[in-house]
């Protein structure tokens, strides 16, 4: 399945704890079960990074939150391409209760 994740700063972190959060994302990779689609930093906006990611279970969407919330407001939402949603969405508009 095919999610969207969107991480803003905390809010009161010193600029020493995002270069800190910079600094460790060079080292880091997306956990196995992640298949990145892609990765966008932000400039000067909110939200500071959004993350396009495949995954089939939970375990690797738990990962990626427990290693980056001390510094970001996580949101992770489920996704579809639009070549996926118009063919999806004739039948569920069909079975949808008038």
């Amino acid at each position: 399945m095919l999610y969207v994740m969107l991480l803003n700063w905390k809010p009161g972190l010193s600029r020493q704890q995002m270069d800190g959060a910079l600094m460790r994302r060079s080292q880091w990779q997306y956990p196995r079960g992640a298949k990145v689609v892609g990765e966008y930093w932000l400039a000067a906006s909110s939200p500071a990074v959004v993350s396009v990611f495949e995954a089939s279970d939970y375990e690797p969407i738990f990962e990626i939150d427990l290693t980056w919330s001390d510094v970001f407001d996580i949101t992770v939402v489920p996704a579809t391409t639009p070549e996926e949603g118009l063919r999806l969405g004739p039948e569920i508009l069909r079975r949808r209760p008038a």
